[in-house]
């Protein structure tokens, strides 16, 4: 009862697949057309199960292709021109049932010919040697030139090849190298990454290994030299002696990809993100190092995904907590990460050599990372700005310098020219070719701080005016200078030992030293590069009984105030534990003493009580005690986590006590618990006994029940209460109440079926009541089945969550013709590059502009719903039926629906409705519909398809936000003849609109609609030509009225030869009657590039396997119009494969 209800409150529903990973038979498979023939599988198919889709999930006609299902190949016809990826969904039959069985050897098989020898003798073949015979390769090497007579030529490659094998018995060989003209990071929305660009070749043996490209850098087992590093040089590693003794020798010497950095905020009550990522030196642009993060919350290590706890934009460094990971205002949260800086060519070493016995081991570790000062990279310093550098010492605030030079004109550039404004020499804009002219670089400084503003954000590149101070006070956030970065240095070496004499005794030590230099230009301040650090650990197992069994356990160590480590020292939230500042931490020596003991009950769990000491110089003094424990009592477990804190410092004394306990019962298929925390900080200053801004106070407790198993079908529902109190005139009283609610469950899992549904309810509560309280919701419902024998296929998902979107600011960059994605087109005729004048460019060689995304600090609180489903429905099963369900058997359709909808963040407005079309406090919409529905699909027997496609998308940006919307009809016919003639009709209309708040030239509503027959002969399956007319009506119902009448005549062919040679082109001719104004927005969406009057567009493909690893691909397209010549566009492509 319970799947029907669902089916039939799903079946009223319609949206788009939600990417999920589940266990499934059923397979997908994505390639590249290059070949006439593509292996889905090793096995055979069913072909029942069988789908091909292009990139945008259209379904290619099958008279395109054969399928041999047998050996799970695609053979292409010669009709097929598509170059894109294609998207293959298949079910694979079992391998035991495709796989051919026989009880004896086939190739010792001799046929039964009459009067043929009853036996046969054969010779073993002589071996011959072949060189790297065990190796095996895979992958592909393509090079391209694009030339044109309205473009410079092009030159672009790419390169992906894997070899895996070995050279001899004992010697293997690894290697990957990935290389493309544009990079790109994977987006980190799944807890597995891929390397992107990754080169590597390594050659290994049980002793010894080398490695060049790239290296990941790695010590944990050190306390003071621990770190993780990207980099890419060259490693070797050697290994002698055996396992009772055993020496190891390591080396590397590599450029540095990252530096390491640490951002640390405080999550904002129901705001799930995105959360900006900064760099150490206030960068708001930084790119991260994919895969170098690790977040913590609350001091808990978090899983990246989708389907865990985050996702980050490596690109854009941004991090998204999930809807599964409800974020609140007293969660602390720490992110470190690696992120690219390439202010100065950046080289480390690291080496080391170890030594172990059975009973002892010692080892030494050296690491060296600086910057090469005369290499800078993104920034070239002048000697003016070297002299500030080398007087700067290790002060950042005085570490800055004029930005402006002199410069030549270029119409590319954004220049200016001095000019004297009451006695202050400024910089005004100037495209005057004849003044002198400066390049000058504008840092933002902070509100009323600087002399300059922004005065034109529409531009593609920013332009800077100066504004007067009024009363002495800057009226401006800008200012014309620049930061200049310093080149650094720091190296690090460490011995560390250890030493167990027996099973129940081991002692370790580690001493370590540091040279961190802030300022390799300047000797200032080189008084304080250099510290030492060491440690001392023993322990001891005391008491052993055949129950239970004691260890005693002791460690002491000394930090030297100078002493500096590439990463942190000590667990993420040390500081808060101990109520530190970085004023103490920074300025003092360490002394750290911890002694404790571990209590084991192999049967029921352990327990830990341990005393720790802590001194920083004279500045601070702290004890504290630290209870664990861990027990199961019969179907009873608890888990606490306690400590009590007492500490005196210079300025203030504290007591902090924290406790957390979790219990639960088990009884049968059910368990019942509670949890408590609890936080009591007490900070006073010694002069005044006043409380100070770091005390605080809270309580939590909750309970929950639940049943089932946890890793298939279950259910728990819970609820937490927190009362926190923060420092009110002077005094510790409560502000706030939060109380929360939750659902966790899988309701269903079988192998078709698949619902799972979490739900988290917060309501924060002030006492102020001038305060409004805050109320957030996170939920996701995630649901698949199939149906009668999977007649029906349902794919839903539906998510709510409380975030932020960003006011969106972009600019274009210049790149190489056919690299791009935009066009210019000057609409107003000023000459200035402005935003809403790129257009997306229809041709190759006018697409020389990409868009890029500058950082942002504007942020808006939104409400976000995001809702998808898919249903298909496939009644082919019943073409062996008769009636009216073999008349539906020759009927298909498949129904996608997807929706992310946010509105503004208003109380307790979830607005939950993913369908609502209140579009009052919208702020973001991305909507997709589309059905089609299929008859005699695939059969060219009077085939007919009609889809119907409804698209809106609605984005944000600092200019304003801008509305788009798509809605479309179309209808295709096709018919066979004698299967020599193809008679096809395409009608399409279609309804396109776009809004934009801020420039008005932007906004059309064009109507369309299109018919269009065509005409093909097939000469066999792999020769094809077309005739084909189309004709279309476009209408600008808005603005200025645009209308384009557009006729088009053409003729195409394809060919396809079984050698492995490939062809296809096409000529059309259009008549565009077009009545308007030709430049604007309106004309050029009409015109999709071309020009009013005549024009005429050819172009013409040809693939060819030259040899079994070598293809050649001859790509050749140009146009012409009335009012300019012709414009000719090639490119020529080698791909080899390995």
């Amino acid at each position: 009862m319970l799947k029907n209800g669902i089916l039939w409150v799903l079946l009223c529903c319609v949206s788009a697949l939600y990417g999920q990973e589940v266990g499934t038979p059923y397979k997908t498979l994505k390639a590249l057309p290059v070949q006439d023939t593509i292996t889905i599988d090793t096995v055979g198919i069913n072909p029942a199960y069988f789908k091909l889709t292009d990139k945008q999930g259209i379904a290619i006609d099958s008279t395109l292709y054969t399928v041999n299902y047998t050996t799970g190949r695609i053979a292409f016809k010669n009709g097929f021109t598509q170059t894109d990826s294609l998207t293959v969904n298949y079910l694979p039959y079992p391998d035991f049932l495709t796989k051919k069985y026989s009880i004896y050897d086939p190739n010792r098989v001799l046929a039964n010919d009459a009067g043929g020898t009853r036996f046969e003798v054969t010779r073993d073949a002589l071996s011959t040697y072949k060189p790297f015979d065990g190796l095996n390769t895979s992958g592909s090497i393509t090079r391209g030139v694009t030339i044109g007579n309205n473009q410079n030529a092009v030159v672009n490659s790419n390169l992906d090849l894997q070899i895996t094998g070995k050279l001899s018995d004992k010697v293997s060989l690894r290697a990957s190298i990935q290389d493309s003209n544009i990079p790109l990071q994977d987006g980190g929305y799944s807890q597995k990454l891929d390397e992107f660009d990754q080169i590597f070749i390594e050659m290994f043996s049980d002793k010894w290994s080398v490695r060049a490209g790239d290296l990941f850098l790695e010590n944990r087992q050190s306390r003071f030299l621990n770190f993780s590093k990207k980099v890419q040089g060259l490693s070797t590693a050697f290994t002698f002696g055996n396992e009772d003794s055993k020496t190891s020798v390591f080396a590397a010497a590599a450029l540095v990809r990252g530096q390491y950095a640490r951002s640390t905020f405080t999550g904002q009550e129901g705001n799930q993100g995105p959360y900006k990522l900064t760099g150490n030196n206030g960068e708001l642009y930084v790119l991260v190092i994919s895969g170098s993060e690790r977040v913590y919350v609350n001091g808990i290590l978090l899983e990246r995904g989708e389907s865990n706890d985050y996702t980050i934009d490596y690109n854009a460094g941004e991090i998204t907590f999930t809807s599964l990971f409800p974020i609140t205002s007293e969660m602390r949260i720490n992110v470190e990460y690696q992120y690219t800086q390439q202010n100065y060519t950046r080289f480390v070493t690291y080496g080391g050599v170890t030594h172990e016995e059975e009973k002892w081991s010692i080892g030494t570790y050296l690491y060296s990372e600086a910057d090469m000062k005369n290499q800078p990279l993104q920034q070239n310093l002048s000697e003016a700005q070297v002299a500030a550098l080398q007087q700067a010492g290790d002060d950042i605030n005085q570490m800055v310098a004029p930005s402006a030079y002199q410069d030549t004109y270029s119409e590319n550039k954004i220049l200016y020219r001095q000019t004297v404004i009451e006695g202050v020499t400024v910089y005004e804009y100037s495209n005057n070719p004849d003044d002198v002219l400066y390049n000058v670089r504008f840092t933002q400084v902070g509100p009323n701080l600087g002399n300059y503003i922004l005065s034109n954000a529409a531009a593609i590149g920013r332009i800077y005016q100066y504004v007067a101070p009024i009363n002495g006070v800057p009226q401006g956030n800008y200012e014309p200078v620049i930061r200049l970065t310093p080149p650094t240095k720091i190296q690090i070496a460490t011995v560390m030992g250890k030493y167990n004499p027996s099973e129940k005794t081991v002692v370790d030590f580690e001493v370590g030293v540091s040279n961190n230099d802030l300022n390799l230009y300047s000797p200032i301040d080189d008084d304080n590069n250099n510290g030492v650090a060491g440690k001392i650990d023993a322990r001891q197992r005391i008491v052993t009984r055949e129950k239970w069994q004691m260890d005693a356990f002791a460690n002491y160590q000394f930090v030297q105030k100078d002493f500096r480590t590439i990463e942190r020292l000590f667990n993420i939230e040390f500081n808060r534990d101990w109520n530190l500042t970085n004023i103490i931490t920074t300025d003092n020596s360490q002394s750290y003493l911890v002694a404790g003991t571990v209590f084991k009950l192999p049967q029921n769990g352990t327990v830990n009580y341990q005393i720790e000491k802590l001194d920083f110089s004279e500045a601070f003094s702290g004890t504290r005690h630290v209870l664990n424990a861990q027990v199961k009592a019969g179907k009873f477990t608890l888990q606490n986590q306690g400590s009590a804190l007492n500490s005196d410092g210079t300025y203030a004394k504290s007591q902090f006590i924290r406790n957390e306990a979790l219990g639960k019962y088990h009884f049968g298929k059910n368990w019942v618990g509670t949890s408590l925390r609890l936080e009591d900080n007490s900070e006073r200053l010694k002069e005044t006994n006043a409380l100070t801004l770091q005390s605080q106070r809270f309580i939590e407790y909750g309970a929950f029940i639940g049943r089932g198993d946890s890793t298939k079908v279950y259910v728990e529902v819970g609820y937490l209460q927190r009362a926190n109190d923060s420092l009110v005139a002077g005094y510790l009283k409560k502000v706030n109440t939060s109380r929360s609610y939750y659902l966790k469950s899988r309701l269903l899992k079988t192998d078709k079926s698949d619902l799972t549904v979490f739900a988290n309810y917060r309501r924060l509560d002030f006492d102020d009541p001038s305060i409004a309280d805050e109320p957030s919701l996170n939920s996701r419902v995630l649901y698949n089945d199939r149906y009668w024998d999977q007649l029906v296929q349902v794919t839903t998902a539906y998510e709510t969550a409380s975030g932020t979107i960003a006011q969106q600011e972009f600019t274009y960059l210049e790149v190489e013709p056919g690299q791009g994605v935009y066009m210019w087109n000057d609409y107003n005729g000023n000459g200035i590059q402005e935003l809403q004048e790129f257009e997306v460019a229809p041709f190759p060689d006018q697409a020389i502009y990409v868009r890029v995304y500058l950082p942002n600090q504007v942020y808006i609180g939104t409400h976000q719903n995001k809702f998808s489903q898919s249903v298909t429905l496939n009644p082919m099963q019943w073409q062996n039926a008769g009636g009216f369900k073999q008349l539906l058997s020759h009927f298909y359709n498949t129904t996608s629906y997807l929706i992310d909808r946010k509105i503004l963040r208003s109380g307790s407005n979830f607005d939950l409705n993913p369908f609502s079309s209140d579009d009052e406090d919208l702020l973001g919409i991305n909507a997709a519909f589309r059905n089609s529905i299929f008859y005699n699909r695939g059969k060219q027997n009077h085939s007919v398809t009609y889809t119907y496609l409804s698209n809106r998308t609605k984005s944000l940006l600092t200019v304003g936000s801008q509305d788009s919307k798509i809605l479309s009809h179309q209808l295709q016919y096709a018919y066979l003849v004698a299967k020599t003639w193809l008679f096809s009709l395409n009608s399409q209309t279609t309804e396109t609109t776009t809004v934009s708040d801020t420039y008005a030239s932007k906004n059309y509503e064009v109507e369309a609609y299109l018919v269009g027959p065509k005409i093909s002969y097939i000469f066999s399956r792999n020769a094809s030509w077309d005739v084909f007319y189309e004709y279309q009506d476009k209408q600008n119902r808005i603005g200025e009225m645009e209308t384009l009448l557009q006729q088009r005549v053409g003729t195409s062919f394809s060919y396809a030869s079984e050698k492995g040679f490939t062809a296809s082109g096409e000529f059309s001719l259009y008549k565009n009657d077009f009545t308007g104004n030709q430049n604007t927005a309106a004309a050029y969406q009409m015109l999709q590039g071309l020009q009013p009057g005549q024009n005429t567009t050819w172009r013409l493909l040809l693939q060819k396997n030259l040899t079994q690893f070598l293809d050649i691909n001859i790509n050749y397209q140009g146009r012409k119009s009335e009012t300019s010549g012709a414009i000719h566009t090639g490119s020529v492509q080698l791909r080899a494969y390995f």
